[in-house]
C-alpha cells in the first residue's frame, strides 16, 4: 500500500494511543514514540506498529505515535486506520486476526 499523505487515528484521551503516519523518502521506518509507559513497553509499542506496517506491505513511513497506556489491540487498529487514511483508501479489509 502506497501511502500518499498524512493519516492520523486516536485520541490523547487514557488507555488509548494517537498515531500520524505519513510517507518517507528514507527508505525506512522511522517512529517517534512518546509514552507514559515507554520504559516498560517501548520495544513493545513500536513491534507492535511496525509489525502492522509491514502487514499492509510498508517498509517506508514516518510514524509518530503518543502514548497514552494502549493495549496492543487499540495500537493495531489505530495504525491501520491511519494507514488507510494516509493511503488516501476507504476499502477497509476489518478482519479479526485469528492468530492474534
Amino acid at each position: 500500500m502506497d501511502l500518499v499523505k498524512t493519516g492520523m487515528s486516536g485520541t490523547m484521551e487514557s488507555s488509548d494511543i494517537n498515531i500520524i503516519i505519513g510517507p518517507s523518502d528514507s527508505g525506512a521506518i522511522e517512529i517517534d514514540l512518546q509514552s507514559s509507559v515507554e520504559k516498560q513497553f517501548g520495544r513493545q509499542i513500536r513491534k507492535t506498529i511496525e509489525d502492522t506496517l509491514k502487514k499492509h506491505s510498508i517498509t517506508s513511513a514516518n510514524v509518530k505515535a503518543v502514548d497514552k497506556g494502549a493495549i496492543d489491540y487499540v495500537i493495531i487498529a489505530r495504525t491501520e486506520t491511519a494507514i488507510y487514511r494516509a493511503a488516501d483508501r476507504e476499502d477497509y479489509i476489518w478482519e479479526c486476526d485469528k492468530d492474534a
